[in-house]
């Protein structure tokens, strides 16, 4: 049942989340006390006793699908493990976010999200599980947060229904069980809207202003993609809030002041840290932290021009095709996106539209209507931009709109349920559950191989619950509740299928994607290409042509030849020695491409770009020959790109220099300052090959300038499939 907010009869004990206050006993008789494991499976006394056992089962349960199989996926991101690694290794790399333990270069994004990870590896060691552990946790809070969101202004059935699509939905059990910053994102993006729905309930300050810093450290996650939902945010409150408008305006202003400090601190520390003894700010162009936030991660991705990155997008406006899809109203539903977030977002949409019609004739502070408007305006501006941003957009970046669809399907499915008598609610109960049931099947269809049996259920299913939710209102109480039940199982079935697929199968490298192989290829549907663009990746066969053609700008990978056959490079070695089947580090090996890591790659399918998107497996004979004195040099070796550099930091446990950052083209370091690191006896090898290296995407050409200096003044070393140059033995 809906709870609506009265001040005259909230207690503060309830403002403050807390039960309220029970009636004193009788004369003579005295109240038992529970113990506290007895409040915890209790939960509130004016509760059904079947509320917080229900909800404490929904957290287990996130848990342990999120848990199974969790080291299938190695290193998953090794750009970011290697980070970690480094930052268990050094506190100075753990703050500053560096990719090795010698600080030479940062990852190209702000430290929050590695925090986490580094001090589980620091306490736990280093292995696949303490770094994705504390993702899955995430996780697990973020389902939390939704829950209580939602409970808090609507039914604990409500609740449920909101955090069990947020768990079932496929980019969530992806993300959340990855080492990607957009699990720390999701979480306090999430916690942001908590904490603003509870601000609008009282108009209490402090509330709004622990938003802010929810915002703030979100930023310290993922910059600028933390303010996508201030604009919704500020509007809601600055209009619904139950005090008056100069009160509101100061609270608002006190908000941004949190903002600035809780994710400028770092920025300030940054900036005026200097250059020379701290390391280059990786993705920049200028070793500038606000020089990347506001270019290559901020407006870049919005315009495509990311300088420094592998290639532009979409150009503005609508269905425009570039190397990162297409862009576009209906991008969330194209077969590069729909089945990684899109099952529920059409009835979403139909619910947020019933919720706020079934509060329309509410009072400005109505907290249920400002509920709707909190979470659904956060959808609609996340989903607006990543339509039409022509930058960089990999299709695990919908992970952020998941919290706030499962939001808006918990309380409108709630809102309308209450409603049900009146046949606009149940037509628009039916209209929800008949959209999700329809859109499960044709998404389902763009995979004819997986589950086809599956199709028709989803489906029928849905049309009949959809039948009886029509006439809930006339219905028994039993029937109604049947109907709603079996709507729910065909709207959830199709996606929590995909779910599963992708929590049996690891995932690694760069770019992944939820559900089972080939349902999320750029390119369009099954079959289609595997890289940005569409086509093949470089290691995958010949490039065609250019952007929507080959499956690079140009058709070839940069680094690798014009006619890089089956993943050859021109001297018949894959890069780096990269074998068709690497190795996980747990030794599984990785029976979907190429990836040198072990899992699926997704969209990316195998090869990875000469080592920049997935890295290379390192041999015992390579790992032998780095960890040979390693304790001499600041770093084992230097490579050309974060990914090749983090697999042979990973490997051995020793710092390796990412030169030129993630793509190869930060000016970092300059041919002179790695004359110096060389001179100095700081570096022992330079590993031939990966990255880009080769004057792309605004490359200032010092990889380039760096390798051919190599190359010409220092003796070569096979070891294996693998190709080293000692920097300590120069040829004459």
């Amino acid at each position: 049942m809906t709870t609506h907010y009265d001040p005259a009869v909230h207690t503060p004990a309830e403002d403050d989340g807390g039960p309220p206050p029970e009636a004193p006993a009788p004369p003579g008789h005295h109240r038992p006390r529970r113990s506290r494991f007895g409040r915890l499976w209790r939960g509130r006394p004016e509760d059904p006793r079947w509320v917080r056992p229900a909800f404490l089962a929904l957290l287990t349960a996130t848990a342990l699908l999120y848990l199974y199989n969790l080291d299938a996926s190695g290193w998953a991101n090794s750009f970011y493990s290697a980070a970690v690694q480094a930052g268990s290794q050094s506190w100075k790399a753990f703050f500053f976010g560096s990719l090795d333990a010698g600080n030479a270069i940062t990852v190209d994004k702000p430290p929050a999200a590695l925090w986490p990870m580094a001090l589980a590896v620091r306490i736990f060691g280093v292995s696949s599980w303490s770094i994705l552990v504390p993702e899955v946790l995430m996780g697990v809070g973020t389902v939390a947060v939704v829950y209580a969101a939602v409970r808090r202004r609507f039914s604990p059935a409500a609740g449920l229904i909101a955090g069990a699509v947020l768990a079932l939905t496929p980019v969530a059990a992806l993300m959340f069980r990855f080492n990607n910053p957009d699990a720390l994102l999701a979480l306090l993006m999430s916690l942001a809207c908590y904490l603003v729905v509870r601000a609008l309930e009282d108009g209490r300050t402090k509330w709004l202003v622990w938003a802010g810093v929810a915002i703030g450290f979100a930023f310290l996650a993922k910059t600028l993609q933390a303010f996508l939902i201030l604009p919704a945010l500020a509007l809601v409150y600055g209009v619904c809030a139950p005090v008056r408008l100069r009160k509101r305006l100061g609270q608002l202003a006190l908000a941004t002041a949190a903002i600035v400090v809780s994710g400028g601190w770092w920025v300030a520390v940054v900036e005026l840290w200097p250059a020379s003894s701290r390391p280059y700010v990786g993705g920049s162009q200028n070793n500038s932290f606000l020089e990347l936030t506001f270019g290559y991660n901020g407006l870049g991705r919005l315009n495509g021009e990311e300088t420094g990155s592998v290639g532009g997008g979409g150009g503005p406006g609508g269905g425009g095709g570039g190397q990162w899809g297409e862009t576009g109203w209906d991008r969330m539903f194209n077969s590069e996106i729909g089945g990684q977030i899109s099952w529920l977002l059409p009835a979403a949409l139909i619910l947020l539209v019933a919720g706020l019609l079934a509060t329309r004739r509410a009072a400005r502070t109505d907290a249920v209507r400002a509920s709707f408007l909190v979470w659904g305006g956060s959808l609609l501006m996340t989903a607006a931009v990543f339509s039409y941003m022509a930058g960089i957009f990999h299709q695990y970046y919908t992970v952020a709109l998941a919290p706030y669809l499962a939001a808006v399907v918990g309380m409108g499915a709630a809102t309308l349920w209450e409603r049900r008598e009146r046949i606009w609610a149940s037509l628009a109960l039916a209209a929800a559950v008949t959209a999700s049931a329809a859109w499960g099947y044709v998404l389902l269809d763009r995979t004819p191989d997986y589950l086809p049996w599956l199709r028709m259920p989803v489906l029928a299913g849905g049309l009949v619950a959809a039948l009886g939710l029509v006439f809930a209102g006339r219905l028994g109480r039993r029937t109604a509740l049947a109907a709603a039940g079996l709507g729910l199982v065909a709207s959830l079935a199709a996606p929590t299928a995909y779910t599963l697929s992708t929590l049996r199968e690891g995932h690694s490298g760069s770019i992944v994607t939820a559900g089972p192989s080939g349902a999320s290829m750029r390119g369009g549907g099954p079959g289609g290409g595997g890289f940005p663009g569409g086509g093949n990746a470089p290691g995958q066969g010949q490039g065609q042509g250019g952007p929507g053609a080959g499956g690079f700008p140009g058709g070839t990978a940069p680094g690798i030849g014009g006619n890089n056959q089956n993943g050859q490079t021109p001297n018949g070695r894959m890069p780096n020695g990269q074998a068709p089947n690497g190795q996980m580090p747990n030794g599984r090996s990785n029976q979907n491409g190429p990836t040198g890591e072990g899992g699926r790659t997704g969209g990316a399918g195998g090869g990875g770009m000469g080592g920049l998107l997935n890295g290379a497996e390192v041999g015992s004979e390579a790992k032998k020959l780095l960890e040979a004195d390693a304790d001499s040099y600041t770093w084992v070796a230097a490579a050309i790109g974060s990914q090749n550099a983090a697999s042979y930091q990973l490997g051995t446990g020793e710092p390796v220099m990412a030169i030129g950052g993630f793509n190869g083209t930060d000016p970092s370091p300059t041919l002179a300052q790695f004359k110096k690191y060389v001179a100095d006896g700081r570096i022992r090898y330079f590993i031939a090959g990966g990255g880009m290296g080769g004057g792309m995407g605004g490359d200032s050409g010092a990889a380039s300038q760096i390798t051919s200096w190599v190359e010409a003044t220092f003796k070569e070393v096979t070891v294996g499939s693998a190709t080293f140059y000692d920097l300590t033995s120069p040829t004459g």
